[in-house]
């Protein structure tokens, strides 16, 4: 049991110290989905990633059979500062067009959730009012990350049998490359890449900026929350929120690939296994996410080339995650069929 509600949250302060209570998955329930996998009418391992899908489910939600009657998925909206810098090869306009998309039904993300059975969620947050440039200050007042993620947690439907996350922004793969810097060391060069598409000069462009905002706020470096502040986006922070409160309900989720795994990883150095009741939906082709996956000990589901965002690898994966439950939950086991066992 939490012993306090995580948000709303009046300082980073307070925010860590709710974090010291949060729920860890069912080791009973663990331990009964393995026996399960171990007496279906199979070989011990067969069906490999979905055997181990399977149990993850299970543990998060303490039953031995898990199900996914429901599932939501929800795409945060943001503006960034840092476009100022000539990072973006789209104008910041496209942002809220393209929150229409997604209100109108046009999008990717709107045809990968009727298809995979998920609900889907839009939250634009303060598409006027961009971030800061964070070469120039903090992109984030601690204040504006609080609100942020409080407005994640209370997108976050607490009935949802899984979460899935997704982010739209102009200019928020440069962010996300500043943040995975911050978080992971290495140089701006091991994590920029082309995003929209942006091209050899751009991408150039990037990493300056990114060393630049690194010099600028090097004190904050050993703080994650303080990182998220200097270089975060609205939608960055408001993923945080949302990966937090699915975690105090115990409900999994599937993070979308490199922008969103590079936002809610910024929980990752606060070395209290926040992110142990998340997936990842897919390996971007965005250059920097592997090495990302590697750092927080994430494994993706797919790994289809895909570089969209929007939460599309998510939803995509959630189809092999829907395959992993049905066949632990339908298959029989050896002593139900009268198959001998060996």
């Amino acid at each position: 049991m939490m012993q306090a509600p995580l948000f709303p949250a009046a300082s980073f302060g307070d925010l860590r110290a709710r974090l010291a209570d949060l729920p860890a998955a069912d080791p009973t329930s663990i331990a009964a989905a393995r026996v399960r996998q171990d007496n279906l009418t199979k070989p011990p391992g067969a069906l490999g990633r979905l055997e181990e899908l399977a149990i993850f489910m299970a543990g998060w939600q303490g039953r031995a059979r898990p199900v996914l009657d429901r599932a939501q998925v929800v795409v945060f909206a943001g503006n960034h500062g840092i476009c100022r810098q000539g990072v973006n090869p789209f104008p910041q306009e496209v942002t809220a067009q393209m929150v229409a998309n997604f209100t109108r039904g046009g999008a990717a993300i709107n045809q990968l959730c009727r298809v995979s059975g998920a609900d889907l969620s839009i939250v634009a947050l303060d598409l006027d009012r961009p971030t800061g440039d964070f070469t120039e200050g903090p992109a984030m007042t601690e204040a504006e990350v609080l609100d942020a993620m409080v407005r994640g947690a209370a997108a976050v439907d607490t009935g949802t049998n899984i979460l899935l996350l997704g982010e739209m922004g102009i200019g928020n793969s440069t962010v996300a490359a500043a943040q995975a810097r911050a978080s992971f060391g290495g140089t701006a060069w091991d994590w920029v890449g082309p995003g929209t598409g942006a091209d050899a000069d751009k991408i150039a462009i990037k990493a300056h900026v990114i060393e630049a905002g690194m010099e600028r706020h090097a004190a904050a470096l050993s703080d994650p929350l303080a990182t998220l502040a200097a270089f975060g986006g609205r939608e960055q922070a408001a993923i945080c929120g949302a990966v937090l409160a699915a975690r105090a309900a115990r409900i999994p989720v599937m993070l979308d690939g490199f922008i969103c795994t590079a936002a809610a990883a910024v929980l990752a150095p606060l070395g209290i296994g926040a992110l142990d009741h998340c997936m990842v939906g897919h390996a971007s082709a965005e250059p920097g996410h592997r090495k990302l996956l590697s750092a927080i000990g994430k494994k993706a589901v797919l790994d289809l080339g895909m570089r969209l965002g929007e939460g599309s690898g998510a939803a995509v994966a959630l189809g092999v995650l829907r395959a992993a439950l049905a066949v632990h939950d339908g298959m029989a086991t050896f002593a139900e069929a009268g198959i001998s066992a060996g």
